[in-house]
């Protein structure tokens, strides 16, 4: 439905959403007391023409903050998610269809991925999960493999300059996935950032590179296990003398849910509430299979570089309609 939108189409969904704003921003003014009679003066006539196109876009600017500050002041009377996870799909299409290269088409979607994470800040979405490169995209032309490391490698690095920025806004950064599989420059820049934000506790934003959900599955199981031999020798050495030493070895050698569960990457962060993936596709893509049990999945059609504000509210809009569906179902577990 949204491809098939055309400029009179487009033009009429953002007047409806300034509409919605306007209507936002009204409800949070009215929990006050509303004003009978309002009389204006009209002066500065003059001085609005001397305004210059700078303080135009200023205004524009400010004007949009707040309205947008409504807009999520009204929205957060719903529950909030915890935790929404991105699928960044359809840069490549984004690309073709601009007839754009590629690394324009990626760096895109970095901008765009930007300002849905200051969004989801500003919302108080305490996780964010990022799919960023799965093992299989290693399979990819070496020429798009390298522009998406020497991408990140470069926004790292970025990152580990504006620390104290980061600092404030307190974000911690965490990269998760087989990360032996990422070339040196990039692992390192990744630890070293990983070391440099982990105090912060604003927002933690999970970054899944060379990752894929059966392989963190097989990881923890293969953890689950080496702790549980390890438990199993101190085991054998305490009950040898002992009449119950059956039963002891018995308990300490079985794997349990809450054993895998300690040894995924993400281990301590709440489980997803929303997945969102773009391009209209409705598959999970070996993302997050174990922590997605109960989430939500919203796929709005728009290629990720083109996703926008509106796409996420409604997202949230959509996860508190069914938020009750959802904890009843969680509760079942």
């Amino acid at each position: 439905m949204e491809a098939q939108i055309g400029s009179g189409g487009a033009n009429q969904l953002f007047k409806s959403l300034g509409t919605f704003m306007r209507k936002c921003m009204f409800m949070v003014l009215s929990v006050g007391a509303i004003p009978y009679h309002i009389a204006f003066i009209l002066s500065g006539n003059r001085k609005l023409a001397q305004i210059g196109s700078g303080d135009a876009n200023q205004l524009f600017k400010s004007l949009g903050t707040f309205m947008r500050k409504c807009m999520f002041r009204v929205v957060s009377v719903g529950a909030i998610p915890n935790h929404i996870a991105f699928i960044l799909n359809g840069n490549r299409r984004f690309a073709k269809k601009h007839n754009i290269p590629l690394e324009a088409g990626y760096r895109s979607a970095f901008l765009s991925l930007l300002y849905a994470l200051k969004y989801c800040s500003e919302l108080g979405v305490k996780y964010v999960s990022i799919y960023a490169f799965s093992i299989d995209n290693f399979r990819r032309s070496p020429d798009e493999v390298r522009c998406v490391m020497d991408l990140m490698l470069e926004k790292v690095e970025v990152l580990l300059q504006e620390e104290s920025l980061v600092k404030q806004y307190g974000v911690r950064v965490c990269f998760l996935g087989k990360l032996q599989l990422l070339n040196q420059p990039l692992r390192i820049a990744a630890e070293k950032a990983m070391k440099a934000t982990a105090n912060n506790t604003r927002i933690v934003i999970f970054i899944c590179v060379a990752y894929t959900s059966t392989n963190e599955m097989i990881h923890a199981v293969q953890q689950s296990c080496i702790d549980k031999l390890d438990n199993h020798s101190q085991a054998l050495k305490q009950t040898t003398t002992h009449d119950n030493a059956n039963e002891g070895v018995k308990e300490t050698t079985m794997v349990k849910l809450v054993d895998i569960d300690k040894h995924m990457y993400m281990n301590g962060a709440p489980n997803l509430d929303i997945m969102i993936r773009t391009a209209g596709e409705n598959r999970l893509s070996n993302f997050l299979l174990w922590q997605s049990t109960h989430c939500m999945l919203h796929a709005p059609a728009v290629l990720f570089p083109e996703i926008g504000l509106w796409h996420l509210v409604w997202a949230i809009i959509s996860f508190q309609r069914h938020h009750s569906y959802l904890e009843k179902k969680k509760k079942q577990i």
